[in-house]
């Protein structure tokens, strides 16, 4: 009889411990995320290491082999570098916000990147707000040497018969605008920020005749074009101030040119729409590091060269000012996460 109980009892125990093991361990609840700051490549994120005190790493699936985790601090403030052009910005975002160990529905994302600059509205160094997101790339396009006479440009809107007729956004991704109310919380943060310069900047922008050019780099809100083509020149410079026109029913104002900004925009859309996100949490903010075409006497492809090889001095400051610039936006939302956490606290 004992060796009977004994053993009904050892049966019960490796039974009870079987269903044990083979019970799943719950995971942990999804971590909250106060702000996602974007950055591009690793000089963009760089600045933001040391201020933020961003020394814990998440790894993340979907990430660049060289960027492969978040870098996070206690305050639920993350950096995520999601690689140059579209196509790695938006897999790079889609990664993030498909991971179930974030919960980032009260996150604030802020896009923090470099860029050229049109010398009527900034100069090296400016750091600038944005409200639209244009996309220049999606467009037909016929060499100069082959287009009609009389065009200004060869690029035109898609399904269009020419320059200067407004495309339907049959892609849903041609233009964004961002929340207002961010927006100008973003500009009364930042309106006193303290922006970086160098020497090579002050004496590189004298060599422009604009006004805007010529002055020390400052806070301003003004418009982003994006595309995965690195333009230059005064004509490509005319076509984007026209396209920004066009697209955005003449609200808008062509500023700063950069790859990525439409295709984040697009991979956090796709997120909203999923209740991962919400889309008025987003800022974005671009600061100069090289003009987007020539002074006086210079070519236009003089002017890229010397773009590419850093000679007008801008692209550190550059990396500097979104610190300078974008910090203060981070740390009101840390400082009151209270107010933010239910949305954009009144001025």
């Amino acid at each position: 009889m004992k060796k009977t109980i004994l053993a009904l009892l050892l049966a019960a125990a490796a039974s009870l411990a079987q269903a044990q093991a083979q019970t799943p361990t719950p995971a942990p609840a999804p971590r909250p995320l106060k702000v996602l700051i974007i950055a591009m490549f690793e000089p963009e994120a760089a600045p933001w290491i040391a201020p933020m005190k961003l020394t814990e790493a998440i790894p993340v699936p979907g990430l660049l082999p060289e960027s492969p985790a978040l870098r996070c601090n206690s305050d639920d403030v993350c950096l995520l570098t999601a690689g140059m052009g579209h196509a790695n910005v938006a897999a790079s975002t889609m990664a993030v916000t498909l991971d179930p160990r974030f919960d980032l529905r009260q996150t604030y994302f802020l896009i923090a990147g470099i860029a050229g600059i049109d010398p009527a509205r900034g100069t090296l160094g400016t750091a600038a707000w944005a409200r639209y997101l244009v996309d220049v790339g999606i467009a037909h396009e016929l060499d100069a040497r082959e287009m009609p006479k009389g065009w200004a440009s060869g690029y035109f809107g898609i399904m269009t018969k020419g320059p200067g007729e407004k495309p339907k956004f049959d892609y849903h991704t041609e233009l964004a605008q961002l929340d207002e109310a961010l927006l100008q919380k973003a500009l009364a943060l930042s309106r006193n920020a303290k922006l970086a310069d160098s020497d090579a900047a002050k004496a590189y922008r004298k060599r422009y005749k604009q006004a805007a050019a010529r002055k020390p780099p400052t806070v301003t809100q003004c418009d982003t074009l994006g595309g995965d083509t690195w333009w230059h020149g005064d004509k490509l410079g005319e076509h984007a101030r026209a396209w920004t026109r066009l697209l955005t029913d003449g609200k808008g104002t062509y500023c700063t040119t950069q790859q990525e900004d439409n295709a984040t925009y697009n991979a956090l859309a796709r997120a909203a729409a999923a209740g991962r996100v919400d889309l008025k949490r987003l800022a974005v903010l671009r600061t100069a590091s090289n003009f987007d075409r020539p002074h006086s006497g210079q070519s236009a492809y003089a002017s890229l060269m010397a773009s590419t090889a850093g000679t007008p001095g801008g692209f550190v400051p550059a990396t500097q000012n979104l610190v300078a610039a974008g910090g203060p936006l981070v740390t009101d939302i840390v400082a009151h996460w209270d107010q933010w956490r239910v949305g954009v606290p009144a001025p």
